[in-house]
Parts: structure tokens; sequence; C-alpha cells
């Protein structure tokens, strides 16, 4: 058939748009959770310690996804290290004015 158009073979598989997994769950999930969680425990003027032998992935990896993760909680979180530990803890928000 002349007039009939053919289309090359696809490069990729398909799958019906509900299945498509939504949401982002990175590989810090876990610890990253596990941080929030101890935050919303301690109290104010304390920080936690986390081990830097227990991290799966570098201080700094943990910190950026810590740092999405607490901004999207609306969360202050600051942090410091040093050889042996990560150090975490959240500042004390502004008070706002009226």
């Amino acid at each position: 058939m002349a007039g009939r158009r053919v289309n090359p073979p696809m490069n990729f598989k398909t799958m019906a748009v509900p299945d498509v997994p939504r949401g982002r769950n990175g590989k810090h999930r876990m610890i990253v959770s596990q941080i929030l969680s101890d935050l919303g425990q301690v109290p104010e003027g304390m920080a936690i310690k986390v081990p830097l032998a227990d991290l799966a992935e570098s201080k700094e990896k943990i910190r950026s996804a810590l740092n999405r993760a607490s901004r999207k909680a609306g969360l202050i979180v600051s942090t410091a290290s040093d050889a042996t530990f990560l150090y975490i803890w959240t500042e004390k928000t502004a008070a706002k004015v009226s």
C-alpha cells in the first residue's frame, strides 16, 4: 500500500499509567526517615550523633538528602561532623511578627 506509513519498532517497553510508581523513594530514604524521627523526639538544644561508620553513603550525600527532606517538612536542620560522628540538630524557627 503506497499511502500507509510504517512506524519503526519501539525502543522501550510500555506500561499502564496507573501502574507507574509515584513519589521518590531514594536510597537514602531509610536513614533520613530515622534521623527526622529522632529529631522530632530530642529536646530543644540537643543534637543527635550518627556514627559515620553506620552510613552506607558519604556524609555529604546524607546531608544533601536530609536537607531536601527537612525543607520539605518545614524544618531548619543544622549539621556538623568530626572524624567519627555526624551531628544533627534542629534550629529554632524565627517567631512570626504579626
